[in-house]
């Protein structure tokens, strides 16, 4: 199966003008106001967050404005959309302004269309909200970046893939802990993290090596065995062929391979070298 990022990736090849430059500096900027607002104003924010119900009675601006909710209040907040910025505008970088766009945004889109399925089958009203879609911008960051440190209340550096490892874990649990229909936004908001970082993470999974593969560790080993007990001058470290089965062959012994080891012409050029 084809990875979709491919698709994703040709799209943005073939319409190079698509997606929004620098996205995380507008969605920062709407959330710092949106947290100014708050401050001066808290009455004001419950005409901002999502509502199936006043978005279908004319307010459509809802549809943009929940996800520049604040995540919290305070000082707290300000730190968030510090390190938001920050894994965006990487993210942005590394995948170019189409992508990244793409992935912000299907993430949005994912949770308004569940949001108003749950609404329209059961009249339930999903206080969606951001968070979920920025922490799915953190998981991608995370795949790419894994080894990066931060200061952990400014203090303790930790990677990133272990913040990653954390906050999946406590994604787990809200979803086990959470009554449906609502625990399953947090899995809805971040289904586009496997479509753009699931081929990725299946590259890097252990394979088993193939059949083919040749141990030569273990197969020099075997030749060694079979050398003491049969009766040849030279026998191929690689393929097994020996002077006396095949006489027509020239054998040599390579200079760069570590100890005593001997090969066939089609191997001597062409065969990976012993180390010990």
């Amino acid at each position: 199966m084809k990875d979709p990022m491919k698709y994703i990736e040709r799209f943005c090849y073939r319409h190079p003008r698509f997606g929004i430059p620098n996205l995380m500096l507008y969605v920062t900027g709407g959330n710092v106001l949106l947290w100014l607002i708050g401050m001066v104003n808290p009455t004001l924010m419950s005409y901002l967050v999502f509502s199936p119900y006043h978005i279908l009675h004319g307010q459509v601006w809802r549809l943009v404005t929940f996800l520049l909710i604040p995540p919290s209040s305070g000082l707290l907040a300000l730190i968030a959309f510090y390190f938001y910025y920050w894994i965006g505008s990487t993210l942005e970088r590394q995948w170019g302004d189409g992508p990244f766009t793409i992935y912000f945004f299907s993430g949005s889109l994912l949770s308004v269309i569940y949001a108003f399925l749950v609404y329209f089958i059961s009249g339930i009203n999903l206080p969606i909200t951001g968070t979920y879609i920025y922490l799915a911008m953190f998981f991608a960051f995370a795949v790419f970046y894994p080894d990066m440190q931060v200061l952990l209340f400014f203090l303790i550096p930790v990677k990133i893939k272990y913040l990653a490892f954390l906050d999946a874990a406590l994604f787990l649990l809200e979803i086990i802990r959470t009554a449906f229909p609502l625990n399953l936004l947090p899995v809805v908001a971040t289904a586009n993290f496997l479509i753009f970082c699931g081929g990725e993470l299946l590259a890097r999974l252990p394979r088993r090596p193939s059949k083919n593969t040749v141990n030569f560790r273990r197969e020099s080993q075997r030749i060694r065995r079979e050398q003491a007990q049969q009766l040849y001058h030279h026998k191929c470290a690689v393929c097994g062929r020996t002077d006396t089965d095949h006489p027509e062959l020239e054998f040599r012994y390579c200079s760069r391979c570590a100890g005593y080891h001997c090969f066939c012409q089609d191997h001597i050029n062409n065969h990976i070298h012993f180390t010990e």
